[in-house]
């Protein structure tokens, strides 16, 4: 039965994921959470719910993808839901172990617009990447994955209408001029996602 149902899985694209999931935690823990540039989508929930509540992102970001990769499942079938376990677990694993240290660029804080520009290269490639390969690290890309395939849509169109409904959310907390920054950043992430998408793999 386990035979089966691994059955086409590879795991050098598994492999592949993993390091993408590692990647983006590491860039959100040391850029987006520490430098007051938020991301959207479920990225920003992830700062959202950890700014109000105290929940880690290693917490929230598995339990959120889970109710999305269900939807993801039901469209685009058995790999992905093996591949975004892949990379959800990296993702939630390694954001545990990297958010036990302290801080690498405490100075991004007052460098928004580099931090910006650097949160928007490891969103956009740790995400961009497993998307590749088959699987989904958060629960945003899950449902981008899904909406995209049902409408056609490319994936950095839905991207952003999610990511502008978190960054309205966040100004709760992050000031106005922050969520400039932010727009700023998840529009290059996205497009940085969408390029991905679209180079021809040999």
């Amino acid at each position: 039965m386990l035979k089966g149902l691994f059955d086409g899985i590879r795991i050098k694209n598994c492999i592949i994921i993993a390091l993408s999931g590692i990647f983006l935690a590491f860039g959100l823990y040391h850029v987006h959470s520490l430098s007051g540039v938020t991301e959207g989508g479920a990225l920003g929930l992830n700062l959202l719910l950890e700014h109000w509540f105290d929940i880690s992102p290693s917490i929230t970001n598995l339990v959120t993808s889970v109710i999305c990769y269900f939807l993801g499942w039901r469209v685009l079938g058995r790999h992905f839901i093996i591949y975004s376990a892949v990379a959800a677990s990296s993702f939630s694993i390694s954001y545990r172990i990297i958010e036990q240290f302290p801080p690498l660029w405490e100075e991004l804080y007052n460098m928004p617009l580099l931090a910006a520009v650097i949160g928007a290269v490891f969103v956009g490639v740790g995400t961009g990447v497993a998307i590749r390969y088959g699987g989904a690290i958060c629960s945003d890309d899950a449902l981008a994955m899904t909406l995209s395939h049902l409408t056609k849509w490319r994936i950095e169109r839905i991207y952003l209408i999610s990511d502008l409904v978190i960054l309205g959310l966040s100004l709760t907390y992050i000031p106005l001029t922050r969520i400039a920054y932010s727009l700023f950043t998840v529009i290059l992430s996205g497009q940085i996602i969408g390029l991905i998408q679209r180079i021809k793999r040999g």
